[in-house]
C-alpha cells in the first residue's frame, strides 16, 4: 500500500512536472515572439530616425546655422553666427513698424502695407524672406552685408509677386 502512495504520488508530481514545463516554454516561446516584435519595430523606428536626421542635415546644409564656412567668415569679423542672425532679423522687422510699406519690399500693399513675414538664412550673404498685405504674397532673396563701420546694409536682389 505504501509503494502505491508513492507510486502515485511519483506519477502526480511527474504528470505535474511535465504540466509545468510545456505551460513554461509556451510562455517563453510568447515572450520571445513578443521581444523580436519589439526589436523589429525599434530597427523601424531607428531607421525612420537616421532617415529623418539625414532630412533635417539636407534641410540645414543651406542655412547660416548649418554651413561653416558662412559662420567662419562671422567668426573672423568678431560676430556669431547667431547674433547676426538676430541682429539682421531684428532690423528687418523693425522696418515692418514703420508706416506704410516696408522699405525692404519692392512692391505695394494692394490690400494694406506690404509686410515681411518670415526670414530664412541662406547662408553670410543671403535671406530668402516672405512678405504679404494680407492678401497678396511674394518672396524675395536679399542681401546682407556689414560695412566698414560695422553697420548692416540690406539690399533687395530680386522679388516675385504671386498672382492671387
Amino acid at each position: 500500500m505504501r509503494n502505491k502512495i508513492f507510486l502515485y504520488l511519483f506519477l502526480f508530481a511527474f504528470l505535474f512536472i511535465i504540466y509545468q514545463y510545456m505551460n513554461e516554454k509556451s510562455i517563453f516561446e510568447s515572450q520571445e515572439t513578443k521581444i523580436e516584435n519589439l526589436e523589429s519595430k525599434i530597427q523601424k523606428e531607428s531607421d525612420s530616425i537616421e532617415n529623418l536626421w539625414g532630412q533635417i542635415r539636407d534641410l540645414n546644409y543651406f542655412t547660416l546655422q548649418g554651413n561653416d564656412n558662412a559662420m567662419t567668415y562671422f567668426e573672423k569679423m568678431g560676430y556669431e553666427a547667431d547674433q547676426v542672425e538676430s541682429m539682421v532679423s531684428d532690423q528687418i522687422y523693425d522696418y515692418n513698424l514703420i508706416k506704410g510699406n516696408n522699405p525692404l519690399v519692392p512692391f505695394d500693399g494692394m490690400n494694406g502695407d506690404m509686410k515681411i513675414n518670415r526670414l530664412k538664412f541662406l547662408n553670410h550673404k543671403w535671406i530668402q524672406a516672405e512678405f504679404t498685405d494680407g492678401k497678396y504674397w511674394g518672396e524675395m532673396i536679399l542681401e546682407y552685408s556689414f560695412n566698414d563701420k560695422k553697420e548692416l546694409e540690406l539690399k533687395a536682389i530680386s522679388s516675385l509677386l504671386y498672382p492671387n
